[in-house]
């Protein structure tokens, strides 16, 4: 027997009601687990826009060197040679598990010659220029390295841009000859240089696990670059991000930074304050090869212009044995005759 058009009615609307339900629900469940993401998010640690405070300032944050401030980005380095700036966090990190999301863009005019790259720091010490991508070498924390400069040569090269991670307890030197291989955690190759959307990279540290993902193509996933287990981080050091130019050049330019909190109660009663940057395992060091930026080799260019002087030499000393020769010869004739 067929029901009714009264029960057909009740039906409809109870598979409606039921459906309406459902959709609910998980609107509520979105819902909470995007209030939960949000608690979590730190303000004091997050750069969002508007960046501005009162004048040129960023509220928590400080920036120095070739640095400036837009209402869409903040630009470490412009696409000029010879430029280097820096943007570091004013607060301390006191949370033992985190997670970190930069949003930012690397371009230029260059199609075949680039560089340097940017970094992004967990470190003791902060707003310190020097030679590691805009910022001092033989520090205290990690670095997150992310390497444009594309004129290198060797059997130990890989693509770039590539990024890599470096712990250091302050006794390390980064070395740009051998691209930092010789004492880097892990690395892979990342295509995120002069892209129209947006390129994103996430840094979770859990449980002395370091993770490193990538959002490089504008597909809204996360895709691992690579994973550390072993890695001993402190509390109490900042964040900051910095670049650099040589003879290649790009823009550098940031346009988020967002903090989370990690829950991990192993870890929370845990004392981090005064441990020392640690890692069980580092990549095996590679083959040093002179970085030819550094000036350690000689290109073909020079070679050419060397053969070339000492045939020039040669040619010179055979002309000044001719015409020795010849005025030898007219000295014998006039003594002859």
């Amino acid at each position: 027997m067929f029901p009714s058009g009264e029960n057909r009615r009740l039906t409809s609307s109870s598979s409606l009601t039921s459906l309406l339900l459902v959709l609910l629900a998980f609107g509520v469940q979105d819902s909470c687990q995007q209030l939960e993401m949000n608690d979590y998010m730190k303000r004091e640690h997050s750069l969002i826009k508007p960046y501005q405070g009162s004048g040129m300032t960023i509220p928590y944050w400080d920036f120095i060197g070739s640095t400036f401030v837009t209402n869409s980005y903040v630009r470490l380095t412009p696409d000029l040679q010879s430029k280097s700036g820096a943007l570091w966090n004013q607060m301390p990190c006191t949370s033992v598990n985190w997670e970190v999301h930069v949003n930012f863009k690397v371009h230029g005019k260059g199609k075949d010659l680039f560089g340097d790259g940017f970094a992004i720091w967990y470190a003791r010490d902060r707003l310190v220029p020097g030679p590691v991508f805009g910022s001092r070498d033989n520090f205290l924390g990690m670095a997150i390295i992310l390497d444009t400069y594309s004129n290198h040569n060797g059997p130990h090269n890989h693509q770039h841009p590539y990024i890599s991670a470096m712990v250091n307890n302050g006794s390390m030197s980064y070395d740009h000859d051998r691209d930092g291989t010789h004492t880097q955690l892990a690395g892979c190759e990342a295509k995120f240089r002069n892209v129209d959307f947006d390129t994103l990279i996430s840094i979770r540290y859990e449980n002395d696990v370091l993770t490193v993902s990538t959002d490089l193509e504008n597909k809204n996933t996360w895709k691992q670059c690579f994973q550390v287990t072993g890695v001993k981080l402190p509390t109490g050091y900042h964040f900051g991000v910095s670049a650099t130019t040589g003879d290649l050049s790009d823009n550098h330019d940031l346009q988020a930074i967002k903090f989370y909190e990690l829950e991990a109660p192993s870890l929370l009663t845990e004392d981090r304050s005064r441990i020392t940057p640690s890692a069980a395992t580092f990549e095996a060091p590679r083959e040093h090869k002179e970085d030819p930026k550094q000036g350690g080799g000689m290109s073909n260019v020079k070679i050419f212009f060397l053969i070339l002087l000492a045939m020039l030499i040669v040619v010179v000393l055979v002309v000044i044995g001719i015409m020795f020769y010849q005025k030898h010869q007219e000295n014998s004739r006039k003594r002859f005759y």
